[in-house]
């Protein structure tokens, strides 16, 4: 019975996208030629038509690669693919805890081959293409041995410690395990200004003394305790540009891209790191976090009741082995087919997201010129290939950004 749930809810999942990618295709296809009447004195019909184009390459390769993706996940449940491992794994392994690690890391092993060749498509063909790319073939094998390293250092003490808990603490691992994975996203989130993000580019401080001054002023009457101003080397692997503030306390940091700061003006980027600062106002990200370790604690305990289920593992086609733990096999199958029942949620997510969007927006709009929002946010729009005119539906479901129409529609009734 769990089998043909497990079917329907995937063919769900494969159509919903595939219709939804369609109509994305089709309706930004069709008001390719005609920039909306609010853009047209600032973006030109050929902006306009090559972020349709490429609007469309991303969506195409998207929806192929999930087909990829649903195959691959057919093979490795009903086809045996994750049954056959687990066998080998116990022949070839005597320990345990290396014998369960050994396993997810080779399940991460195949699903990373997998994905490989549409990272290297979109990074050398499909950015490239468009005039995004700059990463080069040697950059791109440096970032990637950085991240394996990062994976393997992170990675395989959070995995033993879990399994060990799920092994060792009776009822009661779930609890524990959820422990341990909100303090290892906390870990994580304060390693990541000062340790992990500068293993993968250069962080310089700001030395434009009137956009500094602009931005020290912003943030103290924005309440944002400031630990200092950087601009990142994000032109060697994108053209694409952006800011974030990240960091706890006192070491919190904004953060801006050199591409960013080569195209906006000193008002441009004060609005647009007012809209930052909005989300940290409204206290977005702790709430995001929140919401997000509630979340986990669902799946932990679902995680838990399934793990003891029979029929979780045989009729996702998987035996487990009597006489030895299969810990590491309930989180794989786990955590390979919850995005297939969970799909439905999407469309909810985006909504909040774009609330939030709009609430930053309204914020910068108070502390800022609207004006000046506005213009940055069509510079980016026309830098980033951005479409003007997605697919209302699509939009809905997927975006956590709101239509570019709507959020300059917006702003321009803070400027009225």
């Amino acid at each position: 019975m769990f089998t043909l749930l497990f079917i329907a809810f995937l063919l769900a999942d494969i159509t919903l996208r595939t219709w939804m990618s369609m109509r994305q295709i089709r309706h930004v296809r069709q008001h390719r030629d005609q920039v909306p009447p609010e853009f047209s004195e600032r973006i030109g019909l050929a902006s306009h038509q090559r972020a349709a184009d490429y609007t469309h390459a991303k969506v195409q390769l998207s929806l192929f690669e999930s087909f990829v993706e649903a195959g691959l996940l057919i093979a490795l449940t009903l086809l045996g693919g994750l049954q056959a491992l687990d066998v080998h794994m116990g022949h070839w392994i005597a320990n345990e805890m290396l014998r369960q690690l050994a396993l997810i890391g080779s399940v991460l092993l195949i699903v990373s081959l997998v994905g490989l060749p549409f990272t290297l498509w979109r990074k050398f063909r499909l950015e490239e293409r468009f005039g995004f790319n700059r990463v080069t073939p040697r950059l791109f094998l440096a970032d990637t041995l950085k991240g394996l390293v990062l994976l393997l250092v992170l990675g395989i003490p959070l995995a033993a410690l879990v399994l060990w808990v799920m092994g060792g603490a009776g009822s009661s691992w779930v609890w524990w395990a959820w422990a341990i994975w909100v303090a290892f996203n906390i870990l994580v989130l304060w390693l990541f200004p000062t340790v992990i993000a500068p293993l993968f580019n250069t962080f310089t401080p700001l030395d434009n003394p009137d956009i500094a001054q602009r931005i020290q002023g912003l943030a103290r009457r924005c309440g944002f305790p400031l630990g200092g101003l950087f601009v990142m080397d994000g032109s060697k692997r994108s053209a694409h540009g952006n800011a974030y503030f990240t960091g706890f306390g006192k070491a919190r940091r904004i953060v801006f891209f050199d591409t960013l700061l080569s195209r906006l003006n000193t008002d441009e980027i004060e609005a647009v790191l007012a809209h930052e600062l909005g989300h940290f106002k409204h206290k977005h990200v702790i709430k995001r976090m929140i919401v997000s370790f509630a979340l986990a604690l669902v799946f932990f305990l679902v995680l838990g009741w399934l793990s003891q289920q029979v029929w979780f593992y045989t009729e996702l086609g998987v035996v487990p082995q009597l006489g030895r733990p299969n810990d590491a096999l309930a989180l794989i199958l786990f955590f390979l087919v919850m995005p297939v029942f969970t799909f439905w949620v999407a469309p909810l997510a985006a909504w909040f997201s774009r609330r939030d969007e709009f609430e930053a927006d309204n914020y910068a709009a108070q502390q800022c010129s609207p004006q000046a929002l506005i213009s940055a946010l069509v510079k980016l729009y026309d830098d980033n290939a951005a479409t003007l005119t997605p697919d209302p539906l699509h939009s809905a479901y997927y975006d956590s950004h709101p239509p570019a129409v709507l959020r300059i529609r917006n702003l321009q009734k803070h400027g009225a």
